[in-house]
């Protein structure tokens, strides 16, 4: 391999290192036993069928397609261990456990008793519970939170934010990861702590969908503060207790009578076992819960808050939170109060998806048809296809048993052809770090969508089961559908030019804008490799010429102010090379493990920072001497465009680092 290919193999590894941002979860103590109705298995007559030409939606058919597809397909991902439950009509129609909780101990999951950590479908609680204060009127979703904090967020633009922009995800701050998931307890963030550290804004409010851990855990600091009960408290007594779900908890540790129960996590199936995750950003994604429990919380959205005898929300307020959307990129899915809203097969959906960095889950309502799904995998498996199993499992579930029409269309071809080179460019996704020592990451996440050079789009930053883009076929105007599925891609069009765009299933809570031409990765990238390089060059250089003139006798051929700057520059190549190599290798190993993200390596990040911030600027400064010394100079032409390419190179560095925040101070990452 090239110098050249080797240099950019390796920068874009360490740049490219996903950004894996978890939706926090975490565990919860036993809710406190009131009076709650059992859910029974549904008998068989009970279920009617989708349609005519479609498989009845009976116990025993959903039993026989999940027992063939469930099992060769966690043995294929190499995940170890999954539940399923299935409700209908008010009643829990099937549940099974699928491989093992704890492979060493061959423990099977028991969808009854075994906890899995359904991540950020935590969520979905923490918004019941602001919706129980929104009808007790002891909440506004339209006030600013200020009123209900003992802390301020500044207003952005002069707007602030409010519960609603907090319930769908526009509340415009940037991506928080420091002290998302560690297994240390030592390393845990009171929630009173964790909040009051707020990130930087970065869209003014309602107007940009941008998922974020941290306002969600505002929300539920919000509902302690006004309920006057922690916010464990509040759940287990106001959602778990009147649920039935005594397998479940969003306490951190778990307690003592339901540690056995919790499935081992594991990155795959042949891998140790990993510890127990804590989730700082507690009402994000603390949640553990078996696969029962979860049954009972579908049943109660689905009957609009009632569960037996019990209700956790009235009618109303249910389908408020149900049915308020906010239609930000027509026709694509929408974001509801908490809920992503999707059309799958002409039939609402709402729903929401879950991952720590061990399990990931999903849990679907066909919300007019009073089915529910929800399934959870206790390892990501291999290149992380459990995130892409859930998805098709969902899909195949409604395919089989809620069939309907997938959207379609068609325009001519030069229309075609028009759209998608108008929307062809590059892209940065919403949810991002924009001003931390992360951001440089927003490099190489950066997206591209291109023209096929027929009708067609390819858009690089989502890909189909076997790990291969997606292709698009516009289907009308400025809205694409995958070719090979349902799922679409639509974009925001101003003056003739896609200015934004989204695509199913992400579109509830993410958006991708147009890149500035000064921080696009179409040139920075090259860029930045062709000067990592040329400084590379230079530091090598220096030991080389030095063995070869000692070797041949030949003597040093720069004299005076010249051989000064030549030492220096040498010097300042080293600098420069090895303080952006430092940045980005702490950068990776932080990103290795959420471990590594916690408070206390802050003193590290600092002192990175710190590091670029002296070296980047006086690299840069010093760079153009030399160049303007050598360029006064009578040396040889070579010497003076090399001069040239090392200004360009550190100013390249020093642009990159501003751009991207790797210079400065702090560690609110």
């Amino acid at each position: 391999m090239r110098p050249t290919a080797i240099l950019a193999s390796l920068l874009g590894s360490l740049l490219a290192l996903p950004f894996t941002v978890i939706a926090a979860q975490d565990a919860a103590p036993a809710a406190a036993e009131t009076p709650a109705a059992a859910a029974p298995a549904v008998p068989e007559e009970a279920v009617a069928p989708a349609n005519d030409s479609s498989p009845r939606l009976t116990r025993t058919d959903v039993e026989t397609w999940l027992d063939g597809f469930m099992p060769n397909a966690i043995a294929s991902a190499d995940i170890p261990g999954a539940v399923v439950v299935v409700v209908k009509d008010g009643q829990i129609l099937y549940q099974q456990g699928y491989g093992y909780a704890d492979v060493a101990k061959r423990t099977p999951v028991d969808p009854e008793t075994t906890l899995f950590r359904p991540g950020s479908v935590s969520k979905l609680f923490t918004w019941t519970a602001v919706m129980q204060l929104v009808e007790q009127g002891k909440l506004d979703l339209d006030a600013d939170v200020n009123q209900y904090l003992d802390f301020e967020i500044p207003a952005y633009d002069g707007k602030p934010i409010t519960l609603r922009n907090i319930m769908t995800h526009t509340s415009g701050t940037e991506e928080k990861v420091r002290g998302l998931i560690t297994a240390n307890p030592a390393d845990s963030i009171p929630l009173d702590e964790y909040v009051k550290l707020v990130p930087t804004r970065i869209f003014a409010p309602g107007t940009t969908p941008s998922y974020s851990n941290y306002a969600t855990t505002l929300a539920g600091y919000i509902v302690q503060r006004v309920s006057g009960q922690s916010f464990d408290d509040y759940i287990d007594q106001h959602l778990l207790s009147p649920l039935g779900m005594k397998h479940s908890s969003f306490r951190q540790p778990l307690p003592a009578n339901l540690l056995p129960l919790m499935s081992k996590g594991y990155k795959h199936g042949s891998d140790e076992t990993q510890g127990f995750e804590i989730v700082n950003p507690a009402p994000a994604g603390s949640l553990s819960a078996s696969g029962a429990d979860m049954g009972h919380f579908m049943i109660a959205h689905l009957q609009n808050g009632a569960f037996g005898s019990n209700r956790i929300l009235q009618a109303e307020t249910a389908r408020q939170m149900h049915g308020t959307a906010l239609d930000m990129l027509p026709p694509l899915h929408r974001m509801l109060l908490g809920f992503y809203e999707e059309d799958v097969n002409g039939r609402r959906v709402i729903a929401h998806a879950g991952d720590t960095q061990w399990f990931h889950s999903d849990l679907d309502l066909f919300i007019d048809d009073g089915v529910g799904l929800f399934v959870s995998f206790n390892s990501a498996g291999k290149e992380g296809v459990a995130g892409k199993l859930r998805i098709a499992l969902f899909k195949r579930f409604a395919d089989r048993y809620l069939p309907g029409p997938a959207p379609d269309g068609k325009v001519d071809a030069e229309t075609a052809k028009l759209h998608a080179q108008q929307a062809a460019g590059v892209y940065e996704v919403s949810r991002r770090t924009d001003d931390t020592f992360l951001s440089l990451l927003n490099l190489a996440s950066q997206a591209k969508i291109q023209y096929d050079g027929k009708e067609s789009i390819i858009f690089n930053g989502w890909t189909d089961l076997s790990g291969q883009p997606i292709k698009w076929r516009e289907i009308a105007p400025y809205v694409w559908r995958d070719v090979n599925g349902s799922d679409r891609l639509a974009a925001q069009v101003v003056d003739g030019k896609v200015v934004r765009f989204s695509f199913e299933p992400v579109s509830p809570f993410m958006v991708y804008d147009r890149v500035p031409w000064w921080k696009s990765s179409s040139w920075l990238m090259p860029a930045s490799i062709a000067a990592l390089l040329a400084l590379l060059l230079t530091v090598l250089a220096w030991p080389v010429s030095a063995i070869l003139r000692r070797y041949y006798g030949a003597p040093y051929k720069v004299y005076g102010r010249d051989a000064k700057a030549h030492r220096i520059i040498r010097i300042t190549a080293l600098a420069v090379l090895a303080a952006f190599v430092i940045a980005v290798t702490t950068m990776v190993v932080m990103m290795s493990g959420l471990d590594s993200l916690v408070p206390r390596n802050d003193w590290l990040v600092n002192l990175v920072r710190v590091l670029t911030l002296v070296v980047f600027p006086i690299g840069a400064a010093v760079s153009l001497w030399n160049a303007w010394v050598v360029l006064r100079s009578s040396r040889r032409k070579w010497a003076k465009f090399w001069a040239i390419v090392l200004a360009l190179s550190c100013l390249v560095i020093l642009w990159v680092g501003y751009v991207f925040s790797l210079i400065g101070y702090g560690a609110h990452y």
